[in-house]
């Protein structure tokens, strides 16, 4: 089973928004991409302005379920549940846990302003390729198959897409029966590049996922900003967030009556609901955000070891 991979990133890689661009030749390209679907509704997929979908395409948007369009930007959308092992994926390209969207918006989603993260971060979230046309082919959920990663390339390649993008991968038994190599390869055949990201595993020796060498393989590298929240303990203990000050507690204050955290893990088993609603609550031991969330808190402060490896992450709630 494969694993799922993931504002201002072109800027940072020299193509800002002023670079010259030729639309007419660039709405002609078809990226096809491999991921968890699509949510339609996103502004980044906004068709304004497009026409109909280049003469070359030759595929399908497959309706049903939360899924009723797409559109001359979203030009196709399939979805996959071969293995019989797997229940969970249904017959719909609807995107449910966000990250095919955010991979589809990356490569070709349209400029949109005002960007942000409770108001963080403000920038014009844009697609490398903003003109480009997508082709989405879910084939993942909590994971991604081999059987339907290989249909879904077949179908992508006869349908007549540019390119191909996979944020996705895992363990390599070998080129031969690897199905992301197998299926680029049949791709390279046809005169499509394949864009595989090379995992999530790093920094360490031999981590790296989609190492074909007929792949295009991307690692990650930073960034060139950082987001700070200050961070102001006093006698009544509050913390400054979206410019106002509220009551901040930690794992072990806000236990239930008969539980003890004292090394401040924020586990749901101990936490008492009533002394996290509306609190920011210092944690250690991992991301708790999706806890705090669900027990009323409105953000969590995430203590770090030294040992700790400094990576992206992401969050339901504020997370200094």
């Amino acid at each position: 089973m494969r694993q799922l991979h993931t504002t201002i990133s072109w800027d940072f890689l020299g193509m800002p928004l002023s670079v010259e661009r030729n639309p007419q030749k660039e709405s002609d390209i078809i990226v096809g991409v491999l991921d968890t679907g699509i949510y339609m509704d996103t502004h980044s997929f906004d068709d304004k302005g497009f026409g109909p979908p280049p003469a070359k395409w030759k595929g399908t948007c497959q309706l049903g379920g939360n899924f009723s369009r797409c559109n001359n930007k979203v030009i196709g959308a399939r979805a996959y549940n071969l293995d019989p092992l797997r229940s969970e994926l249904g017959s719909t390209p609807a995107n449910e846990m966000g990250h095919g969207s955010h991979t589809a918006s990356t490569i070709a989603g349209i400029p949109v302003q005002g960007a942000n993260v409770y108001g963080l971060g403000e920038v014009t979230a844009r697609g490398g390729v903003p003109s480009a046309r997508i082709a989405v082919f879910k084939v993942c959920l909590s994971g991604c198959s081999d059987m339907d990663i290989l249909a879904a390339l077949n179908d992508a390649i006869d349908d007549g897409v540019d390119i191909l993008s996979l944020s996705l991968g895992g363990y390599s038994p070998g080129f031969f029966h690897d199905s992301i190599a197998i299926g680029a390869f049949h791709a390279m055949k046809k005169g499509i590049l394949t864009s595989c990201a090379a995992g999530n595993a790093g920094p360490y020796l031999n981590s790296i996922n989609n190492g074909a060498p007929w792949i295009l393989t991307v690692g990650a590298s930073v960034t060139d900003r950082v987001f700070k929240t200050p961070v102001k303990i006093g006698k009544h203990m509050k913390t400054l967030l979206k410019k106002k000050m509220h009551p901040l507690t930690s794992g072990e204050k806000a236990t239930k009556q008969d539980k003890k955290d004292y090394n401040l893990l924020c586990d749901i088993e101990t936490l008492d609901k009533n002394k996290v609603k509306g609190k920011i609550v210092y944690c250690n031991g991992g991301n708790k955000a999706s806890i705090i969330k669900n027990m009323g808190g409105i953000g969590v402060i995430i203590g770090c070891g030294p040992a700790a490896v400094d990576v992206g992450s992401s969050f339901v709630i504020p997370a200094p």
